[in-house]
C-alpha cells in the first residue's frame, strides 16, 4: 500500500458552493506528512466516521475566511463540536464532514453552511471511508480502486439533506450558533447524529436534531429529524438536473410515497438513481426549487422519518438501468406499505 498523505491547501480557486463545481485540482504549499489511517475489518458491512486535521493552526486564507494550515495528520473522533472558524474549503475535516457507508454505498454530509449530502459510489463491498481524502483534498473526485465521489451536488441539498424553503428559495445553514456531530458503530448499523443549536432562517431560530442511520446490505439511509419549534418550510429534496424527469409513486392507501430520478447525473457521467421515501401525512407540498426537487414538511415538533438512497450503475452487483431501478423502488415501497418501515 502506498504511503497516505495529507494535503492542506493554502492557495485555492475562487469560492464555489461545492468543490465539485470546479473539477480542477487544489494546490498546496503545506508540508506533506504520513497519515494515520483506520484499518477496518473486511467483514464489517457498515461504518461511520468523522476525521479532523491535527498539528496545524487556523490562519487567514485567500477565500476571505479562516483555513486550517500546516496540518500533519488526521484523527478520527467520535464527537465534534464544529469550530467557529470552520466553513467550506477550510481543510479541517477530512472530506468536509462526517461519512457513513454500507457495503453498497457511501454518503457524506458537508458539515458547514451548505449542509448538503453527497454520494460515494463504491465498486467494492469493502469499507472504504478510512481511505477517502487521505491522499489529497479532492482526490476522491477521480476514480480509484474503491470508487469515487459521484454526485454533482452543485448548489442543491444533494440527496436527503435538510434546508428551509421560503419564498421560492432554499435557505441552508448560514447562521447556526453551534453544530455538534457524533458517530456510532455497532454490528447492526452505523449512525451520524447532528445537533444544530440556534439555526436562524427568515426571522426564526430553532434547534434541530438529525439522525442518519445505515444498515448492512442496503443502500438507503434512514433520516430522522426533530425540530424544536413548529415552523413552516423545513424541507428535503433531490438535486435537480436538466432533462432528468421526476418519478413519483405512492402506496394504494397513500400512506407512503417516493420521489426519484434516474439518468446521467454523476461527475463521470454515468447512470445514477436517487430516491426519497416519505410519509405523505408529514408533507405539506411537493414542489420544485431552483436546484432541487423538494418535499416540504408540515410544521411540527414531532420526529419526522424518511429514507433516501443512491444506486450507481458501477456499484458491484448493482442496478444498471431505469426499469430495474424503479422495480427496486417499488419493492421498498411495498415493504413500507406492509411494515411501515425499512429494516
Amino acid at each position: 500500500m502506498k504511503t497516505q498523505k495529507l494535503i492542506i491547501p493554502l492557495c485555492c480557486l475562487a469560492l464555489s458552493f461545492s468543490c465539485k463545481n470546479e473539477e480542477k485540482k487544489e494546490t498546496s504549499t503545506a508540508t506533506q506528512t504520513p497519515q494515520t489511517t483506520v484499518v477496518k475489518n473486511s467483514s464489517e458491512k457498515t461504518y461511520a466516521e468523522i476525521s479532523v486535521a491535527q498539528g496545524g493552526n487556523w490562519v487567514d486564507g485567500p477565500r476571505g475566511h479562516k483555513e486550517y494550515s500546516e496540518g500533519t495528520s488526521f484523527k478520527n473522533v467520535t464527537k465534534l463540536t464544529v469550530p467557529k472558524e470552520h466553513t467550506d474549503h477550510s481543510w479541517f475535516i477530512r472530506y468536509e464532514g462526517p461519512g457513513w457507508e454500507s457495503n453498497k454505498v457511501g454518503y457524506r454530509l458537508y458539515l458547514d453552511w451548505r449542509n448538503a449530502i453527497d454520494i460515494f459510489g463504491k465498486t467494492t463491498h469493502d469499507i472504504i471511508l478510512p481511505k477517502v481524502g487521505q491522499d489529497g483534498f479532492d482526490s476522491y473526485h477521480e476514480m480509484s480502486d474503491w470508487g469515487m465521489d459521484i454526485l454533482k451536488a452543485g448548489k442543491s441539498m444533494g440527496i436527503g439533506s435538510i434546508g428551509r424553503y421560503v419564498d421560492g428559495k432554499v435557505l441552508h445553514f448560514e447562521t447556526v450558533e453551534e453544530t455538534t456531530a457524533e458517530v456510532s458503530n455497532s454490528d447492526n448499523a452505523s449512525s451520524v447524529f447532528i445537533n444544530y443549536k440556534g439555526w436562524k432562517t427568515a426571522g426564526d431560530k430553532i434547534d434541530l436534531q438529525s439522525t442518519l442511520t445505515i444498515t448492512p446490505n442496503h443502500r438507503y439511509t434512514k433520516h430522522q429529524i426533530t425540530p424544536s419549534e413548529a415552523i413552516e418550510g423545513i424541507a428535503t429534496g433531490i438535486v435537480k438536473f436538466k432533462d432528468i424527469e421526476l418519478i413519483e409513486k405512492s402506496t394504494e392507501d397513500n400512506t407512503w410515497a417516493y420521489i426519484a430520478t434516474y439518468g446521467e447525473q454523476t461527475l463521470v457521467p454515468d447512470k445514477l438513481g436517487m430516491a426519497i421515501f416519505y410519509k405523505t401525512a408529514e408533507v405539506s407540498q411537493k414542489t420544485t426549487g431552483e436546484h432541487d426537487h423538494l418535499l416540504v414538511f408540515k410544521p411540527t415538533t414531532n420526529r419526522i422519518t424518511y429514507y433516501f438512497l443512491g444506486a450507481w450503475e458501477k456499484e458491484k452487483d448493482g442496478i444498471t438501468n431505469k426499469e430495474d431501478f424503479i422495480s427496486y423502488l417499488d419493492e421498498k415501497l411495498n415493504t413500507l406499505s406492509n411494515t411501515n418501515q425499512l429494516q
